[in-house]
């Protein structure tokens, strides 16, 4: 029933309200502590949409808004909400009731004046008023390319491949995008061939920027300096051989109790997850608990972090204990206590909600706080290998063996059917996918041997 271009669930019917009010003071995600703040934005959005009729189609409040993320959120105007979700076909009309009467979603960080009725449209037909995410640029490699990753400033991002080259590229102006754009290849500010012995399975930056890491099947972890203003790795780089399988993903903490980062690295082998301190270059740290490969690793600041594994279990981790804090195994069937591998994973920013993505196609919401799951949906038809919240947390990117990307949209009650949409396609499978840390814009990778920059154009 897909296109290249647009599709929503089988069982979604062609028009269905995904919004209802209920009381939401007993919801572990949505309690009362967010009352406050839903009435702050009550009013900001109540004044944006009486003074909306009288704003230009271009103007700053209704146009699309690249600025920081502050900037970003401040602005969610009911016109701005529309152009995204015009991707999904979705008609919101605009409601103004009590807070109290807030529709359910994920965080409380979303519009208080919520949509009422929305409608979607499950036809499959190609709708030319749609807007549609462009190929901006496409880095093209001899081998498939399994990561990449935006620096935490957003004016470049890193590419590693199976070629066992990494490159840094400079993250184009977007002003003068349009929908015949032509696909070009990125400025690339900095390349480094044979940086591993094996594969580059995946990167990380610190969250100041000023560190890269990166794994391989080579077995080892490699860490070093790097310079924003020149775009290039500095010093002697540090090579970490700890492991003794191939390492799958990394991600860093800020140690707050003396400034300093700490890598955390998880892959096959042993199974172990290590913590690196990076001032030293010295792991300190084996976290053991996982009985599968280690597939995925997720901060979302602070102490903590989660992991998920080819053992079907999701782990919370939290650095000021000496192991695992919690422990849980997504169900992927309907009816059963069953899992799948977890191929993906990621935690919204306020730390109430995962979401983890299954080789068995299988997309899991669960609520932290509240200890349980919230539904599973399959946005894909084969593993999704990448899931990541946008830079607001209204929308959902996932990435598949499918060849897709998709957006799902989070911004209903989460219990009901999530609509989705094809936003970007492949020639094979896609490997990952990353958001821009502030503008509406992502990367993905693919065995197609590609690192492709997608983005909307201004409608």
């Amino acid at each position: 029933m897909h296109n290249n271009h647009y599709f929503l669930h089988a069982q979604i019917p062609k028009k269905f309200k995904v919004v209802s009010y209920i009381d939401r003071s007993d919801c572990d995600i949505h309690g009362k502590l967010l009352q406050q703040q839903q009435q702050q934005q009550l009013q900001q959005q109540q004044h944006l949409l009486k003074n909306q009729n009288s704003l230009g189609r271009n103007s700053p409040t209704t146009s699309r808004l690249n600025g920081d993320l502050q900037h970003f959120r401040y602005h969610q105007s009911a016109r701005f909400l529309q152009e995204y979700n015009a991707l999904l076909g979705i008609n919101y009309e605009y409601d103004t009731r009590h807070p109290g009467e807030t529709a359910v979603s994920h965080d409380g960080d979303t519009l208080s004046s919520t949509p009422r009725n929305v409608e979607v449209d499950n036809t499959e037909d190609n709708n030319p008023a749609r807007p549609k995410f462009v190929a901006v640029t496409a880095l093209e490699d001899v081998q498939a390319v399994r990561c990449a990753e935006f620096h935490p400033g957003g004016q470049l991002y890193a590419v590693g491949s199976n070629s066992k080259t990494l490159r840094i590229c400079a993250y184009p102006k977007m002003s003068d995008l349009r929908e015949n754009h032509q696909t070009y290849q990125p400025t690339v500010l900095f390349k480094r061939t044979k940086h591993h012995k094996g594969s580059i399975y995946c990167l990380a930056w610190s969250p100041v920027g000023d560190l890269m890491a990166t794994g391989s099947n080579d077995k080892t972890v490699k860490l070093m300096r790097f310079n924003s203003d020149t775009s290039n790795l500095e010093g002697e780089e540090v090579e970490l051989s700890m492991h003794d399988g191939t390492i799958r993903d990394l991600c860093f903490l800020e140690d707050t109790s003396n400034k300093s980062s700490l890598l955390i690295s998880g892959g096959a082998g042993d199974c172990k997850i290590y913590v690196t301190d990076c001032a030293t270059g010295t792991p300190y740290q084996a976290l053991s608990g996982h009985s599968g490969h280690v597939l995925s690793l997720y901060t979302w600041g602070g102490a903590m972090f989660v992991s998920g594994s080819h053992d079907k279990t999701v782990r919370f981790w939290d650095l000021r204990t000496t192991g695992c804090v919690n422990m849980v195994t997504p169900i992927t069937s309907a009816g059963t206590r069953q899992g799948s591998p977890v191929a993906s994973l990621c935690v919204d920013p306020s730390g109430r909600l995962l979401v983890s993505g299954h080789e068995d196609s299988s997309c899991v919401l669960y609520d932290i706080r509240g200890g349980r799951n919230i539904q599973c949906f399959k946005p894909h038809t084969s593993d999704i290998r990448s899931i990541r919240f946008s830079p607001s947390a209204y929308y959902l990117l996932s990435g598949g063996y499918d060849n897709k990307m998709v957006l799902t949209d989070l911004q209903g009650d989460l219990t009901l059917p999530l609509p989705s949409v094809v936003v970007a396609q492949h020639e094979d499978k896609v490997i990952s996918g990353r958001w821009h840390p502030s503008e509406f814009s992502f990367l993905s990778t693919s065995a197609d041997k590609t690192a492709t920059l997608w983005a909307l154009p201004p409608i």
